[in-house]
């Protein structure tokens, strides 16, 4: 459609760089030198839908064979305050580099699949180096969320033993104010994706050391996280970001982050009973398999203790197990607190004999 008519039509960003690394890719990205306009009568014309997404910043979104592809105009930063900028449109990729936020991300490809290059992110992508494009005070006072981004590209896409680039380190300590300036939406995504990372240890330990940790999550550390990663590797279950953050935070930062109603109330979960003492069939028993997997991975990580040698069968056997006594069971002779006390009692001899007792052994 773009180069049939003329124009530009190159591969950006996330979908070149993951190409490269042989990553999934979620999104394809384009960019070209056609306006907005230009673009949505092009696509009008091919029989495709055009949706101007975000048509103020030269964005198009165009939907063929029911997938969306976003087609960007080459643009240039006029204006920035930190948060959002005012742009102009650019005549060439290399002018459309500049205002990106990491070499590895200012890669293009043409349809023929040749890389352009134009700011050296090639050799960076390859050294798995997260560096930020020209000056690293400049990218991070145009969006102060580059802050964050960094640690997080370094997380998924960094080499986690050479440790985080020494310049935008000392940019980001320079720049921790501008952390307060962000909407807790914003931040709340970029730590859920930072978190997700097959090992965000090393990141979350440099977050921690400058100062960033504490702006984003006050109270938060890191330094139980490395373990709880290996016991997720020794458990065989995947990253979760919830459970991870349970890790960091010895409060709720629910809001802070703005966290979904689901998320909020599976971080409450973990926070209110890690460390309760209860063993992992009981804790199967009272909130569900995977949430007390989750919670004898947390308290084994925080206290430094091995995982239970029979993890997995006692966490079927409490998920399996179901109370054999009802309210109905010891009324009318109890009501009210009594009848509750009683209950528990009951309840807590059943589980104390591994879910064996029998309802008529428990009224006996």
């Amino acid at each position: 459609m773009l180069t049939d008519a003329g124009y530009q039509a190159l591969f950006v960003g996330g979908c070149v760089r993951n190409t490269l690394l042989d990553a999934p890719i979620t999104d394809i990205d384009i960019s070209t030198d056609a306006h907005p306009d230009t673009v949505i009568t092009l696509a009008s014309a091919a029989g495709f839908k055009p949706v101007p997404t975000g048509i103020d910043h030269g964005t198009v979104t165009i939907v063929a064979e029911h997938h969306p592809f976003e087609i960007t105009t080459f643009r240039k930063d006029v204006e920035t305050d930190g948060r959002r900028a005012v742009i102009a449109f650019a005549a060439t990729a290399e002018e459309d580099a500049h205002r990106r936020d990491f070499t590895m991300n200012a890669l293009f490809a043409r349809p023929d699949g040749s890389i352009v290059d134009p700011l050296g992110g090639l050799s960076d992508l390859s050294a798995r180096r997260v560096r930020f494009i020209d000056d690293p005070d400049r990218r991070i006072r145009e969006d102060y969320l580059r802050i964050l981004r960094f640690f997080r590209f370094h997380a998924w896409y960094g080499d986690l033993d050479a440790g985080l680039d020494a310049d935008g380190l000392a940019a980001v300590a320079g720049n921790l104010d501008g952390l307060q300036t962000l909407s807790r939406e914003r931040v709340g995504q970029e730590i859920l994706k930072l978190l997700s990372a097959p090992n965000p240890g090393p990141s979350l330990a440099a977050m921690e050391q400058c100062g960033v940790l504490a702006c984003v999550l006050p109270g938060a550390t890191a330094s139980a996280l490395p373990i709880l990663i290996h016991f997720e590797a020794e458990a065989g279950v995947g990253p979760d970001p919830i459970r991870r953050l349970a890790c960091l935070v010895g409060s709720d930062h629910s809001e802070r982050l703005r966290l979904s109603r689901k998320h909020a109330r599976r971080l409450a979960v973990l926070l209110n009973n890690r460390a309760s003492g209860a063993g992992p069939s009981e804790l199967a028993y009272r909130f569900g398999e995977a949430a007390a997997r989750d919670l004898v991975l947390l308290d084994s990580a925080v206290s430094e203790t091995h995982l239970p040698a029979d993890l997995t069968q006692d966490l079927a056997l409490g998920a399996a197990a179901r109370f054999p006594v009802r309210p109905g069971d010891l009324m009318p002779g109890l009501t009210g607190e009594a009848l509750g006390a009683r209950l528990r009692q009951l309840e807590a001899r059943w589980i104390a004999s591994g879910f064996t007792l029998t309802r008529a052994e428990l009224l006996a």
